[in-house]
């Protein structure tokens, strides 16, 4: 009897776990359209990009040849123009990261301890607000505003606080600022989750013991909002890093960073092959940001993965 209930109790254990394993199976299909879809159209022009980067470089061939050599990557290394770039772009990303975070935090904070839902509707409605505009539209705004015979030159000139234009655009103090507009709404929607996520009775436990207000935000809040304050500046450090349009626009072509070199020699020479180890090194830029975070995230998590 023992022995019969203990083959039926085996039997339907392994029934469970082949339905079990079938069911997992079929949840995978869910996957295979984005997998497909990634595979497509990201996987397959990364690859080919990458292969023609490695490429002899012929101008206006954009197929892959097969002469493998690493004479556009020498160039960039070699050549002050290109290797500047990448310094300047990863200065002017981190830049941006940096003021995001120092702007956006504050912002992020008050709508995370808004407990009102109308203001707290009307709060995100400002941040998402700005996201609802093209780019473009939105650096032409900003050329309205801080072109030489814009607004704010026109009215310092006008109460006699100045005498010429002061120089707001087409340098790197224009491209900072427009991205630091673009980038902002991304910083403050990665840290009000975050922030939301604190219980407040840490904070209260805190200022029990004897910590001020801000000593409590300073040794509580800050550090446990540390996820969210590397997402966002990961974020705003990818999306700044590989802008093309703020600096065409703001920059007025002055300011050379990596997407300007590529636009210039794969739309206006044709040197697919250079460009295409330009946007390489931009890749591998990218990457390396990405690293740091995960090493900066599993330091904040005390070394946990």
């Amino acid at each position: 009897m023992a022995l019969a209930e203990g083959r039926t109790t085996t039997r339907i254990r392994s029934g469970g776990s082949i339905a079990g394993a079938l069911g997992g199976f079929k949840l995978w299909w869910l996957v295979l359209p984005a997998f497909l879809f990634f595979l497509l159209f990201f996987i397959a022009p990364v690859a080919s990009l990458f292969a023609l980067a490695f490429d002899k470089p012929v101008a206006g061939v954009v197929n892959f040849a097969g002469n493998l050599t690493f004479d556009n990557f020498v160039r960039i290394f070699t050549r002050p123009l290109y290797y500047l770039a990448i310094l300047r772009s990863i200065w002017i990303a981190a830049v941006v990261a940096v003021l995001a975070l120092a702007i956006g935090y504050p912002l992020a904070y008050v709508i995370a301890k808004t407990e009102h839902p109308g203001r707290n509707t009307l709060l995100m409605i400002l941040v998402l607000s700005s996201m609802q505009l093209d780019t473009v539209i939105r650096m032409y705004g900003l050329m309205v505003l801080m072109g030489d015979q814009g607004l704010i030159n026109g009215a310092l000139m006008s109460i006699g606080l100045i005498e010429k234009p002061l120089p707001l655009m087409y340098n790197t103090f224009g491209v900072v600022v427009g991205l630091v507009q673009i980038a902002l709404p991304f910083m403050i929607l990665s840290l009000i989750g975050i922030i939301k996520a604190i219980h407040p009775s840490l904070e209260e436990a805190a200022r029990s013991l004897g910590a001020t207000r801000a000593e409590a935000f300073w040794r509580v809040t800050l550090p446990l909002s540390m996820p969210g304050i590397l997402a966002g500046s990961l974020l705003v450090f990818a999306l700044s890093v590989s802008s093309y349009v703020v600096p065409a626009l703001m920059g007025g072509w002055k300011v050379m960073v990596l997407p300007i070199h590529i636009y210039q020699q794969i739309a206006e020479t044709g040197r697919w092959q250079f460009g295409s180890a330009v946007a390489v090194v931009l890749f591998a830029t990218s990457l390396m940001a990405v690293f740091i975070y995960h090493r900066a995230a599993v330091r904040s998590a005390g070394g946990r993965t």
